[in-house]
C-alpha cells in the first residue's frame, strides 16, 4: 500500500480533530497534541471496525472521516474511563491538594 504526503497530512488531520473533539466532549479538555492524535487515530479503527458492524454509513468525504474518527475516539475514552476506575474523569490543578 503507498501512501501519498497529501494522504498522510488528511490522517494526521483526521485524526487530531476527532482526538481534540473526543477530549473536549469527554474531558472538558483536549489532550495535548500528540494525545489528541492517537486517541483519534484509535478512535478512527474503532469508528470503521465498529459502524458498519452497527449498520451505520456515514458516507465519503473528510467530514465523514472525522465524525467516524470521533464516534471511535468517545467509545476508546468511555472503554479507558470504565477500565481506569473513573479517575480519568478528574483533572489535578497545580497547587491544589484535593
Amino acid at each position: 500500500m503507498y501512501l501519498s504526503n497529501q494522504s498522510l497530512l488528511v490522517i494526521i488531520f483526521v485524526g487530531i480533530v476527532a482526538g481534540w473533539l473526543a477530549g473536549r466532549v469527554m474531558e472538558g479538555g483536549g489532550f495535548g497534541l500528540i494525545g489528541d492524535l492517537l486517541v483519534g487515530l484509535l478512535g478512527a479503527f474503532i469508528g470503521d471496525w465498529l459502524l458498519p458492524r452497527l449498520g451505520i454509513h456515514l458516507g465519503v468525504g473528510i467530514v465523514a472521516l472525522i465524525i467516524n474518527a470521533f464516534i471511535g475516539a468517545v467509545v476508546l475514552l468511555l472503554i479507558l474511563r470504565l477500565v481506569g476506575g473513573g479517575g480519568w474523569g478528574y483533572r489535578r490543578r497545580w497547587g491544589s491538594r484535593w
